[in-house]
This record gives C-alpha cells, sequence and structure tokens, in this order.
C-alpha cells in the first residue's frame, strides 16, 4: 500500500467508524448469530496472494459485524462498560500511526514522561495523596498480579523472585467475598496457591463490607498455626453488586499486623472523580496499592489501567530486570531526574502509548464534564431501582451503590412460589431480553439466588435509553399477563 492509498483507506476507515458510532444504537446490543457460525464463513485457508482492501472492508461488514457484541450501544448494561469516547478514539489512531514500543525512556521519552504527568493528574482527580506514583497496566488483573508480587517479595524479604517459596512458611492472602476472580488468578500466579487465598465473610449492611473482625481472627489463627499473612486486598466496587469495603477499618487491621494492603476499585475508582462519593475510599490513602480502570468509567477505550503505589522501588526490585541491551547508557532510571523506564513497573517488557489517549480525553473534556457524565449515570441507576422497587411484580435485591443495582423478577400469581422456580423465571427472561437485542444486561447471584445486574456508564448513555430499558424489562416479562411466567 502506497502512501496515496495509505490516506485513501484512513479515510474511509475514519468515516466507517464514524458512521458505526452514529448507528450502532440500531443493531442488537449482543451479538446475535449462532456459535460457530463466523468461523464457518470464513475461508479454511490464508489467501496466497493480497486482496483488495475493498473486499476486505466488504467482508468486514458482512461476515464480522453480525457477530460483533457492541460494547458502544448506549443501551449496553451488561457487565462494567468499556466505553470509549470520540477524543479516546483519535488518539488510539494516532497511537497506532507511531506504533511506539514504550518500554523504556529512551525508546519513547514522550511517552514515558506523559504517563507520569497524566498519572499525576489521575491521581489528583480522584483524590489520592502525592505520595502515590502511578502507572498504566493493561488490565486490573495484571496491576493486582504484580501487587501481589510485591507483597510476596515484601514479605518474604525479597526471596521469593530468586530461592522461590520452598521452605517458606505458607502465604496467606486476604480478601473480601466480593471480590473479583483476578484476585483468585493472582494469587494462582504468584505460586501461593489458591488453598492461602482466605475469603472474608461480607456483612449485611448498604455496601456488603468485609467483617473486619472476623478479617482479624483470621489472621490472628493463622500466626498461631505458624502461617504468613502477606497481604490484604480490599474491595471498592465489587462486580457482583457493588460491594464497598470499609477501606480505612481494614487498613487498620492491616497496620496493626505489618500486612500490606491492596485496594481493587476497577470500576469505581473512576467515579472517585466526583468528591460527594469520596466516602467509599476514605482510608485509600493508607493503602500500599490501588488500581482502577479509566477504560471501565472514563471514557478512556480498553485497556487503560491505573496502577498506584506507595513504594515504587519495591515494585521494580520484584518486576524489573536490567540486562544489557535494555540499559539507557548515561540516563539510568532513579539516577536521572525525569527517567522512568515503566517496564519495570509492569509483567510485561512490552508496552503501547497508553496515556496518549488519555491526555485526549481529559483535555478534550475537561473534569467537570466527566464528573457530569458519571453523575447522571449514577442519577439514571438510582432512579430505574427506585421505579423497580415500586412495581407490583419486581423486587430489588441489592439497592444502588453507585450505578449498579440488582433486582428479579417476582410476579403476584407465583407468590408461592420456590425460590428455584423464581430462579429459572429470571434466568429466562435474561435470556429473552439479551435475545431480543435491544438493551443487554447480565446476571449474577446473591446469597445464593439469582438476581439480574444493571448498570448504567456507557458513554453515549441518555436518560431515555434508561426508560427504553424498564420497557422492555415490562415487556418481556410480561408482569401484567404472566407472559414469560406462563411459559
Amino acid at each position: 500500500m502506497d502512501k496515496d492509498a495509505l490516506r485513501h483507506w484512513l479515510h474511509k476507515a475514519s468515516d466507517w467508524s464514524a458512521d458505526y458510532l452514529e448507528s450502532v444504537s440500531e443493531r442488537p446490543v449482543r451479538a446475535q448469530g449462532e456459535p460457530g457460525s463466523i468461523y464457518a464463513a470464513l475461508p479454511e485457508a490464508p489467501p496466497a496472494e493480497g486482496e483488495p482492501m475493498e473486499a476486505i472492508f466488504k467482508d468486514l461488514d458482512a461476515l464480522i459485524m453480525p457477530g460483533m457484541t457492541h460494547w458502544q450501544h448506549p443501551r449496553f448494561f451488561a457487565y462494567f462498560p468499556a466505553n470509549s469516547s470520540p477524543p479516546s478514539l483519535v488518539a488510539e489512531y494516532v497511537t497506532a500511526a507511531m506504533a511506539a514500543q514504550c518500554m523504556l525512556w529512551q525508546t519513547a521519552p514522550a511517552a514515558s514522561e506523559l504517563e507520569a504527568r497524566v498519572l499525576e493528574w489521575l491521581r489528583q482527580m480522584i483524590g489520592l495523596p502525592q505520595d502515590f506514583a502511578g502507572v498504566i497496566q493493561d488490565s486490573a488483573t495484571s496491576a493486582t498480579f504484580a501487587a501481589i508480587l510485591t507483597a510476596r517479595e515484601k514479605v518474604t524479604g525479597f526471596t521469593g523472585n530468586t530461592k522461590g517459596l520452598c521452605g517458606q512458611a505458607p502465604l496467606r492472602i486476604y480478601a473480601s467475598a466480593q471480590t473479583h476472580t483476578s484476585i483468585d488468578k493472582a494469587v494462582r500466579m504468584a505460586g501461593i496457591g489458591s488453598d492461602n487465598l482466605v475469603k472474608v465473610p461480607n456483612g449485611s449492611g448498604p455496601y456488603y463490607a468485609m467483617d473486619t473482625e472476623a478479617l482479624e481472627a483470621l489472621i490472628e489463627a493463622d500466626k498461631e498455626a505458624g502461617l504468613q499473612p502477606a497481604a490484604i486486598v480490599a474491595c471498592l466496587g465489587g462486580t457482583s453488586i457493588g460491594a464497598c469495603d470499609d477501606i480505612e477499618a481494614v487498613a487498620a487491621v492491616a497496620a496493626r499486623h505489618g500486612i500490606f494492603l491492596h485496594v481493587d476499585a476497577a470500576w469505581a475508582g473512576s467515579a472517585m472523580i466526583c468528591p460527594e462519593f469520596r466516602d467509599l475510599m476514605r482510608g485509600a490513602e493508607l493503602a500500599d496499592s490501588f488500581v482502577f480502570n479509566p477504560h471501565k468509567w472514563l471514557f478512556t477505550n480498553f485497556d487503560c489501567t491505573a496502577h498506584y503505589v506507595k513504594d515504587p522501588r519495591a515494585l521494580t526490585d520484584t518486576l524489573g530486570m536490567r540486562p544489557p541491551f535494555l540499559r539507557t547508557l548515561g540516563r539510568e532510571e532513579g539516577e536521572t531526574p525525569g527517567v522512568t523506564d515503566y517496564n519495570e513497573w509492569s509483567v510485561p517488557l512490552g508496552r503501547r502509548f497508553r496515556a496518549l489517549k488519555l491526555w485526549f480525553v481529559i483535555r478534550s473534556y475537561g473534569v467537570e464534564a466527566l464528573r457530569t457524565k458519571i453523575r447522571n449515570h449514577v442519577a439514571w441507576a438510582q432512579g430505574l431501582a427506585k421505579t423497580i422497587g415500586a412495581a407490583a411484580d419486581f423486587e430489588v435485591v441489592t439497592e444502588p451503590i453507585l450505578a449498579l443495582f440488582t433486582f428479579r423478577y417476582r410476579p403476584r400469581f407465583l407468590k408461592d412460589a420456590s425460590d428455584e422456580t423464581i430462579d429459572a423465571l429470571n434466568a429466562r427472561l435474561v435470556e429473552r431480553i439479551n435475545d431480543d437485542g435491544r438493551i443487554y444486561v447480565t446476571q449474577t447471584t446473591h446469597e445464593g439466588r439469582f438476581a439480574i445486574r444493571f448498570q448504567v456508564g456507557q458513554t453515549s448513555t441518555t436518560a431515555r435509553d434508561v426508560e427504553i430499558a424498564w420497557e422492555v424489562i415490562r415487556e418481556l416479562a410480561g408482569a401484567s399477563k404472566g407472559g414469560i411466567g406462563a411459559s
């Protein structure tokens, strides 16, 4: 492809992208095809000769798009959003054109220094103190893995990387029962073993916080048994129902026992740009490590995770490797002001220029506009929860925490039905909603019972989209006639 052709097809790609975003609300939110249909439609072998771009774009529309679930759809109410925005999209185009490998300061000085500055902005935006230093990771899973590895090394005197864990007292990691399975994965990958991940029960208060008395008792029992407490993971906005631990109380336990504290705020951390929500993160300043995902609720496309640490040296001593071919001669990190080799802060060596899209987003919107979007999402979710709670054939299972709540369909004509029957009924309702295509929701279980999750967070969602969601839910439940319950 020569330069003229490149210019033509970049224009074509930008027009295609703008048209897609303009019309995405007309598509079914979740892919509607049968499993295997896309695979079967693709050639079994690669082309021996190059094909024209016209044919590739034609197949993009004909073969690929019908099999896509549309995360940028304004009625995407499932999971947590992986929301993008126009300035983020533009920055990603630029990033792809440069195709920089930002592993060292010298391989991309501007990328390294922009990352440092933008993460300082972000730290200020969410109210973390200046003794935290940040790095952009690919996901909260990677950041949590890095945190668990750092905790492992600190508690073993930095011998885990050299001598392994054989002969050590078993390490113990403590986490709320509401934490994400990325914690389980990190504990496995760190060689600590899933049997040594202790899930602490949650209370029944408004935020389903970890029971800190139970946490302390578990730690004391483990120490008496000769086990070695290594880290506590506190939850700020759990994936299932939005649970939030009392970080200040958890931090007090961690301090009494000298245990590393990591805060997983993957989703809810973005909402902390709004000062009125920061009571949820009270005590976060006492943590050793804090992570949240701008790619979940700060309008910056995946992947972009902000990972903050109190002790960068502990992180780089855990993850850093400096073979001769990766040295920046005359400008070593820690020896030259302004030089940071972020590959030593992350599990992968290779690094994308992720800071650019975050810079575009913050500068293009400004902090106040970003706050307004998040405040609207929270208000709309809370309004819908009130509406559902007042409806005769529905019930709210967990009240909104920020913009997430859960509910279930419980029609009057089935008032004496068993829990199992109601669970099955709601599972069928979720299938019907997602097969319909106008909105997309997901499910969870709470206290052993099936519940439907609903979160508001997509960039272009409006109050009307939330109203439509309720119309679709009522219609497909058939609340006034029995509907799905009679099937």
